[in-house]
């Protein structure tokens, strides 16, 4: 959420912001409900500074014996309306933050302008693509004749856009899983955390999920509970902390978590229909950091070549692109996409994308440090990334490693952590 003082008096700085988003927002509403919540706590102040002068008057009325029914009288009809002036600037105070809560982050000046992903930037590239000299295969052709992904029995189980990993692909995602995990832990100095898979309404605010993006999620429907499944681990990571005051020496905190992701995919209708590229449940490694706001932007580059680690290890070729204005997400203010080659599309795919939120989801999930003991408490900044998209990964590696007799050499990094298989054979189980 943005600093609603800020918004306030700087509406065509937001206006733009919005413009250059292409999204909308409804400021003229903001500034409305801003200023008669401000007129309300004037009025309420002023009401109260002269029921405190006017019973003063009446304790010195009762001193000297005096008559002071008609003051009385009065501070009772003030306090009345005391009464209902909070009232009313607790429902404006309400219609505000909701208002609020809409709005997206601020673009920091270092993002390009533009309209959509075809104005993303290219920042860097890393690795070969291969060129087969024989018909290569999308993964999800390899995965089936490997006998490793079954998407018509998921089909059969849940629906549309499911798989079911068999025998070697099985252990391929969860050595993926395991080898992300060791990297950022042992190697890149994060936290290894478990975290619920269900969070509540206001946990999902925190992040930014909620209230624009509830069509995207999966709620869980019942009489007695309210909850939803986590897109991502960053909601869990992030509001960890919620709530809190952290001092200075507690930053920063690095976090990471392998979690089942479960999305609704709401708006993507026809796209990504064959495969394991969009989910509506699949495995991810997040990193998230809580840092404090003077080193964020170095944060941010930190937090993108550790995702790029995963990828060079892997051997898998890829780049990085700065999403332009058109493209961010709601809650970012600059957003590092990495992309992985995937040669049956002859395209670079995400991966990864490594956001600074800078304060907007410490403002929203009320997440503080404090600088010294009588400092007055500041919100920190925040930042995830994937570390990676696990399913994702595992199209990479199929497809890249793909070999002319069908079978899929491991990389040398995943070896040990695939009991010594070296090749996915067709006759592998």
């Amino acid at each position: 959420m943005l600093d609603m003082k800020f918004v306030r008096d700087n509406l065509d700085v937001v206006q733009v912001n919005l413009d250059n988003r292409h999204t909308k927002g409804d400021l003229e509403t903001f500034a409305t409900l801003y200023d008669e919540r401000k007129k309300i706590i004037l009025e309420v102040e002023q009401l109260k500074a002269t029921r405190n002068a006017v019973t003063a008057e009446i304790s010195q009325l009762k001193r000297n014996k005096e008559n002071a029914d008609d003051k009385i009288a009065e501070m009772q009809k003030v306090g009345e309306t005391i009464a209902q002036l909070d009232d009313r600037s607790r429902k404006v105070a309400a219609s505000l933050r909701d208002v609020a809560l809409r709005l997206p982050n601020m673009c920091d000046a270092t993002v390009p302008v533009g309209a959509d992903e075809n104005d993303n930037p290219e920042n860097r590239k890393w690795g070969t693509p291969r060129v087969f000299d024989f018909e290569s295969k999308a993964h999800w052709d390899l995965g089936e004749s490997l006998d490793i992904l079954d998407f018509e029995r998921a089909g059969k189980l849940s629906g549309a856009r499911f798989t079911i990993y068999k025998g070697l692909g099985a252990r391929l995602e969860r050595a993926l899983i395991n080898f992300m995990l060791d990297l950022h832990i042992e190697k890149q100095g994060y936290t290894e955390m478990m975290t619920p898979y269900m969070v509540t309404r206001e946990t999902l605010t925190g992040t930014g999920q909620l209230p624009k993006f509830e069509e995207d999620m999966f709620k869980i429907h019942s009489d007695t509970m309210d909850y939803f499944l986590i897109p991502t681990a960053e909601v869990t990571l992030t509001n960890y902390y919620s709530g809190e005051i952290l001092k200075a020496t507690d930053l920063p905190k690095y976090f990471t978590a392998h979690t089942a992701c479960f999305r609704a995919e709401a708006g993507s209708a026809g796209r990504d229909t064959r495969g394991l590229i969009r989910q509506h449940q699949f495995n991810k490694v997040e990193m998230v950091k809580l840092v404090d706001p003077n080193t964020s932007w170095d944060e941010l580059e930190s937090l993108t070549h550790d995702a790029e680690k995963v990828l060079q290890l892997l051997e898998l070729p890829y780049r990085v692109i700065t999403l332009c204005t058109g493209d961010i997400g709601f809650g970012s203010a600059k957003t590092y996409d990495i992309e992985v080659w995937m040669p049956a599309q002859n395209k670079y795919r995400e991966i990864s994308s490594c956001s600074n939120m800078t304060d907007f989801q410490a403002r929203r999930a009320n997440i503080k440090f404090r600088r010294g003991p009588k400092e007055k408490p500041e919100f920190v900044h925040t930042l995830n990334g994937s570390g990676l998209a696990v399913g994702r990964t595992v199209a990479a590696i199929l497809e890249n490693n793909q070999q002319s007799d069908g079978s899929v050499v491991i990389p040398t990094a995943l070896v040990p952590y695939m009991g010594g298989c070296t090749v996915i054979r067709p006759n592998n189980k």
